[in-house]
């Protein structure tokens, strides 16, 4: 069955379903790839708020993260991790049009770091 996507989410993200999808295989992997995962977040928001001239600086991109992690609450799946919380922070904060961008990136990277990752456990399994 195809899962439908309708204006009334639950969660910010569920409004994108590559987000949301992204989101999800996010939640569900181990802490090491949310990590790495949360670090190239952090630096593909950076990017494009700067680029786009959201930020004039990486230091203004944490300053405005950190007003928004003090006032939020701190019960979601990725509060466990300052990393990610950051990180997924930054996503949500970010205009709809730069987070649709990113997401795209996010999915793709969330991809291609869990695919490394089996490569190396089966060269290491082969060893």
């Amino acid at each position: 069955m195809k899962e439908e996507f309708t204006t009334n989410t639950r969660r910010w993200y569920d409004k994108d379903p590559v987000l949301s999808s992204a989101m999800k295989t996010l939640e569900e992997s181990d802490d090491e790839t949310q990590i790495k995962i949360a670090l190239n977040l952090i630096k593909i928001i950076t990017e494009h708020n700067i680029s786009d001239n959201e930020y004039e600086s990486v230091e203004d991109i944490v300053s405005a993260a950190e007003d928004i992690l003090e006032n939020t609450k701190k019960g979601r799946w990725y509060d466990l991790d300052a990393t990610l919380r950051t990180a997924i922070s930054l996503l949500q904060n970010c205009p709809d049009e730069t987070r649709s961008v990113i997401a795209k990136e996010m999915a793709k990277n969330v991809i291609e770091i869990i695919k490394k990752d089996e490569d190396e456990d089966d060269e290491a399994e082969n060893d």
